[in-house]
């Protein structure tokens, strides 16, 4: 039997959503933190500056993005972050909960990020950790480094290797 393909859709993100996103963000960082020989109090303070830092960043440098609760079959499921004010379509932070990994559902919100650059003629720009796995994921759909950012890499698909999907 063939598994039909989860239905997806973003909703924006509200106030309301602060714990979910801290937990989104939390089970994205689960593999990481689980090397650290530190009590779950710990993890937890850690998680929770961490968290607002990120957040903070991310409202006081792209003020104008799109900030969406992504959810699957109903269940929300992850969060992705796009910054449209600029020439490219920046990726600010696209991430899932784990029961929600390795199921398609990034390969979904992505090919919408690329189809969304696509239909004008943008690049799409994105920020990843060195060893994080998708590195070599994003650089099989066209994106190159473009930078180093300590612990990042900056990358982009450029517009022009767009123009045969326009």
């Amino acid at each position: 039997m063939i598994a039909a393909a989860p239905a997806i859709r973003l909703r924006p993100e509200t106030d309301d959503d602060r714990a979910l996103s801290r937990s989104i963000y939390a089970s994205a960082r689960a593999d990481e933190l689980a090397r650290v020989p530190w009590s779950v109090a710990q993890r937890e303070a850690f998680l929770d500056m961490q968290f607002e830092a990120q957040r903070r960043h991310y409202r006081d440098h792209y003020p104008q993005a799109e900030w969406s609760i992504v959810v699957v079959d109903g269940a929300d499921a992850g969060r992705l972050y796009l910054d449209d004010s600029c020439d490219a379509l920046l990726l600010v932070d696209v991430a899932l909960l784990a029961p929600f990994r390795r199921r398609g559902i990034g390969r979904a919100l992505l090919a919408a990020v690329l189809a969304r650059a696509d239909a004008g003629r943008r690049a799409v720009r994105l920020h990843v950790e060195k060893d994080n796995p998708a590195l070599a994921w994003y650089q099989r759909l066209g994106f190159v480094v473009d930078g180093d950012a300590g612990a990042y890499w900056r990358m982009q698909r450029p517009a022009t290797a767009n123009e045969a999907a326009a």
